[in-house]
């Protein structure tokens, strides 16, 4: 595993960092992401089951493009953080967070004593098969394994200035999704002006802790990135890998039978 992480590396460096969500559970599709430069490829748990040596695969596959790998997963399971830092993740997300105290529980999981309660053992992927020693792994796990929540719905937003106070937790990923169906919509109104407020005062709180917040982007890639990175945002998640595919083959589909013969 990477001994620095890339991920926070680049957005360190004052750089935004570029990645996309897998849902696939391929790790053909994780290594394309590392092949194709990316900083980092979220590897979505919620919304899935996967909770096998397919997981496993995925991270090694991760590990020998050098792309971080962000798994996100389920609030309320804490034992769940501890087993995917283990197993390889450079990042790990935590979902539905809804105040401090949830916020606080995540980074006390992801972290070992005296900053948290996570368990030690370094026989596993992350710790070479017990080939690192305890005290190293413990001090690298600390400060290069990465710590994120998301925010998806008013009530957090309320308390981000207290939330991003918090020594160990290292970023935000913005669900406008989510968002949305907290103010009582149905559907995604991403650039409805509360959300929009929403995203902006996340960002403001994050930067006055120097801290990071990412965003999902879709079509047009570019002009949408500009405007959240004016926002503040510092790294940019670029689609979903399905999404990608079924739209590129839709086109291309539909551009072949227009094809007069």
């Amino acid at each position: 595993m990477e001994r620095v992480n890339k991920f926070r590396k680049v957005m360190q460096e004052g750089k935004v960092a570029v990645g996309t969500c897998i849902d696939s559970y391929s790790p053909g599709a994780v290594e394309v992401t590392g092949y194709a430069g990316l900083d980092f490829c979220r590897i979505d748990n919620e919304y899935s089951w996967r909770r096998d040596e397919g997981m496993e695969h995925m991270l090694r596959a991760a590990a020998l493009t050098g792309v971080t790998p962000m798994v996100r997963v389920e609030k309320g399971a804490p034992y769940l953080i501890s087993k995917i830092f283990q197993a390889g993740a450079g990042a790990v997300l935590v979902s539905d967070i809804n105040n401090y105290e949830e916020a606080l529980a995540v980074v006390k999981a992801s972290k070992f004593a005296p900053k948290g309660h996570r368990g030690m053992s370094t026989f596993s992927f992350a710790g070479g098969g017990g080939a690192r020693a305890g005290e190293d792994f413990a001090d690298w796990s600390d400060t290069q394994l990465m710590v994120g929540i998301m925010v998806e719905n008013e009530q957090v937003v309320a308390q981000l200035d207290k939330i991003f106070a918090i020594e160990g937790l290292d970023y935000a990923l913005f669900g406008p999704s989510d968002f949305s169906m907290s103010l009582g919509f149905r559907v995604t109104k991403k650039n409805h002006p509360k959300v929009q407020d929403a995203i902006k005062k996340t960002c403001e709180a994050a930067a006055k802790h120097k801290k990071f917040v990412g965003i999902g982007i879709g079509e047009p890639w570019v002009e949408e990135s500009k405007k959240y990175i004016e926002m503040g945002c510092k790294f940019i998640e670029v689609g979903h890998e399905l999404a990608i595919l079924r739209a590129a083959l839709s086109s291309a589909a539909e551009g072949i039978r227009g094809i007069k013969s």
